[in-house]
């Protein structure tokens, strides 16, 4: 899983309600209920059951919602006529006590301390949960996820996540779990002797209060005899293991999928449930229980649902069984480096599907995953012959785009390749993140590479981009996020990792057309900062929310 080129009990939170002012530098800064089968920004139950302020967009999840399509087609205020750096820059940066690596989350109308908030919601590597007055900077309330004698988590000898370890993933939301809304978020931290403890929280959007029976400490075993395994069980170690992907909330379940450090064995691959109210462990499944590896990090991308209640992702680097049963599964249960689709009925986690490639034990060897990047899923598409096509799309460290049929992902062949879609070579550089789907397009950014739009037609991505950015994004590349109203006035939005990073705003229908950029301006008007690798920029009602190495900076039109 490593970025080989570039380096690269029962404790509660303890509680601090903050009626202080505004962060530093504001300037007057101004889909479904998640319970079900995707989390989204067209929520229409706000949190306790009060409905959001019409027409504004909820972001509880990472990339908007559980298909990963990174887009907000609700955004009535930014469009691309005043998005440029006259009437369009930073106005405002939220501070926090951490590198922010996590998507902040949103959720409009909350009452607290008996008034209505827009609240953003944001996590850092220092274990500290926050939630900000979205427009004003307020802090709402912060708390931290450390017990009695702990601290963060150590970086474990590895150079991905530095220099500690807290919260990395991004949270998810649920506004009718608990009296007024809850979030979930899992915390690494080392206590006095040395111990690493691996915590899911269950926090009140409206007061930081853990819920009932909130923390629960992250055990588990599974059968097998791969690395770290004892008597026929592979046994979760939390040292070993950092929580990279975004959180899933599909069907009343919080999912997480572990990731290690640096490869630094041993390690395997584990994805695990919680039920949402209990926080009882649901579910377990292991997927290299036999070899080793494979774990699940994505670049933060977050674990993918569709409305059938199966889960998508890209494992990384590991095991793979070439030797397959009747049903062309691995019969040793090892997938490693494969686009996988697991089944959660009756709350078992099963692999019922997977693709990987003819060479998937060469790229593993090579440390050139498919797990660098996330599986995003399409909307239904139509093609040539009139059937519905069901499709995913991802990319990885290969740079080859692969289109999965979900009916049909592929699985292995060792002669070639058996798979709906392939772009060989589609990027010019390797991928960490994911795309982002708008009007028909999807959009990617390698590592070098410029952000580039395939359009798809007949349920097919075209061969070659219909426009591609003129700035090509460094290490680690670009993900996306696009805002738009409906059909029009759509934006790419994406952060260049450089000092000072640089977020970008392009026309969607033309990535040659730049909007704007935070260098524009003159005397460093819009910089935020030195870049923090695999940012998702985050946009609702009017604003940019970028996370940093020690905040948020805040985008949006200029008083």
């Amino acid at each position: 899983m490593r970025p080989r080129l570039r380096g690269g009990i029962q404790a509660l939170f303890g509680l601090v309600i903050l009626s202080v002012a505004c962060a530093v530098g504001c300037n007057g800064c101004g889909s479904s209920g998640s319970s079900g089968s995707t989390t989204g920004t067209t929520g229409t139950t706000g949190s306790g059951g009060n409905p959001p302020p019409t027409g504004m967009a909820q972001v509880l999840t990472y990339h908007n919602d559980n298909t990963r399509e990174g887009q907000n087609t609700q955004e009535t205020t930014l469009t691309t006529t005043n998005v440029t750096s006259s009437t369009f820059g930073k106005v405002g940066f939220y501070s926090v006590d951490g590198k922010v690596d996590a998507e902040p989350l949103y959720v409009p109308g909350e009452t607290i301390g008996g008034a209505s908030h827009n609240v953003l919601y944001v996590v850092t590597e220092h274990d500290s949960a926050y939630a900000f007055d979205a427009d004003t900077g307020t802090v709402l309330w912060h708390v931290s996820a450390l017990a009695a004698n702990e601290t963060t988590s150590d970086p474990r000898n590895c150079g991905q996540v530095v220099p500690e370890i807290g919260m990395t993933s991004t949270p998810v939301i649920d506004p009718k779990a608990g009296a007024h809304g809850t979030i979930y978020m899992v915390a690494a931290s080392k206590d006095s002797s040395g111990n690493y403890h691996q915590r899911l929280h269950a926090l009140d959007l409206t007061t930081g209060a853990e819920q009932t029976g909130s923390p629960v400490t992250v055990q588990a075993t599974y059968p097998g005899t791969g690395l770290g395994s004892s008597n026929g069980q592979v046994v979760f170690d939390p040292r070993q293991y950092n929580e990279r992907a975004g959180l899933l909330l599909l069907n009343g379940v919080v999912y997480l999928g572990w990731s290690s450090h640096c490869d630094i064995d041993p390690y395997t691959g584990w994805l695990m449930g919680y039920n949402e109210n209990t926080l009882a462990q649901t579910s377990v499944l292991n997927l290299t229980p036999n070899g080793s590896e494979g774990s699940i990090w994505q670049s933060g991308a977050g674990l993918a649902a569709d409305s059938s209640g199966n889960i998508y992702f890209l494992d990384a680097n590991g095991s793979f069984g070439t030797t397959l049963n009747t049903s062309g599964q691995p019969s040793n249960g090892d997938y490693g480096n494969a686009f996988m689709k697991v089944s959660t009925s009756g709350n078992k986690l099963t692999p019922v599907d997977y693709f990987t490639m003819s060479n998937t034990v060469a790229e593993s060897n090579a440390d050139e995953d498919l797990g660098s990047g996330g599986a995003m899923l399409l909307p239904d598409e139509t093609d040539a012959s009139g059937t519905v096509r069901h499709l995913a799309v991802g990319a990885g460290k290969d740079a080859n785009i692969y289109v999965v049929d979900r009916d049909n992902l592929g699985k292995f062949h060792a002669s070639g390749n058996t798979i709906y879609q392939e772009l060989g070579g589609a990027l010019s550089g390797q991928e960490f993140g994911m795309a982002a789907y708008w009007n028909n397009a999807v959009y990617y950014g390698g590592v070098g590479d410029s952000i580039r739009a395939y359009p798809i037609a007949q349920a097919k991505l075209a061969t070659s981009p219909s426009s591609k950015t003129a700035h090509q994004f460094q290490y680690p590349g670009a993900t996306p996020s696009i805002s738009s109203n409906g059909s029009s006035n759509g934006i790419v939005w994406a952060i260049d990792n450089s000092s000072p990073a640089i977020l970008y705003a392009y026309d969607a229908t033309n990535l040659t057309h730049e909007l704007y950029d935070s260098n524009q301006a003159a005397g460093g008007r819009d910089q935020f900062g030195p870049g923090n690798k695999y940012i998702t920029p985050m946009i609702v009602n009017g604003k940019v929310y970028v996370g940093t190495t020690n905040g948020v900076a805040v985008f949006g039109l200029l008083q």
